[in-house]
């Protein structure tokens, strides 16, 4: 398989079997999101409704809509990446993706099932690394991936300081 340009398109037998892929991603970040909305559910009825928060930080009702989005464009980018390099190319960047994504899912349950506010805020830096990685990899074959990575960086950098800040107050 070879890089797909603007000159050269990808053949339409390989287009067809992208499909699948892309389904396949969607359902993993799917997956992802409800194990977060599950591990999340005790601690934000919890011990999370009660503690003390900093004032920049929006209403409960904001985060599912948020994440949804962002777990679209995430699948998306990857999708990207896969669909338009060999497979040996994708390797690495894919690879990323899986370890940023692997963080993502590890950082809920962490924080509001455990309550490890501390443990919370080392997994999500360490996130926010992986993710800068992956968006620089995914930018050497795919720049519209990159950028569709960008929002979900903003997002979590947004979310260190809500953590950072709930550690802190309590």
């Amino acid at each position: 398989m070879t890089t797909a340009t603007a000159d050269q398109p990808l053949p339409v037998e390989r287009r067809r079997r992208t499909w699948p892929v892309l389904a396949a991603l969607l359902v993993i970040n799917a997956l992802v999101a409800a194990g977060g909305s599950i591990a999340s559910t005790s601690g934000v009825d919890g011990w999370y409704a009660d503690a003390a928060k900093p004032d920049w930080i929006p209403p409960n009702a904001l985060f599912g809509p948020v994440w949804t989005v962002l777990y679209i464009m995430m699948a998306v980018a990857a999708w990207l990446v896969w669909r338009d390099v060999d497979t040996r190319s994708a390797r690495l960047p894919l690879i990323l993706y899986g370890v940023q994504l692997a963080l993502n899912a590890a950082w809920t349950p962490v924080f509001f099932g455990a309550e490890i506010l501390g443990g919370g805020l080392v997994i999500i830096l360490l996130l926010e690394v992986a993710l800068v990685a992956t968006i620089v990899a995914f930018h050497r074959v795919h720049r519209l991936a990159a950028w569709l990575l960008g929002p979900y960086l903003a997002w979590a950098l947004y979310a260190t300081t809500l953590n950072a800040a709930v550690a802190a107050l309590n």
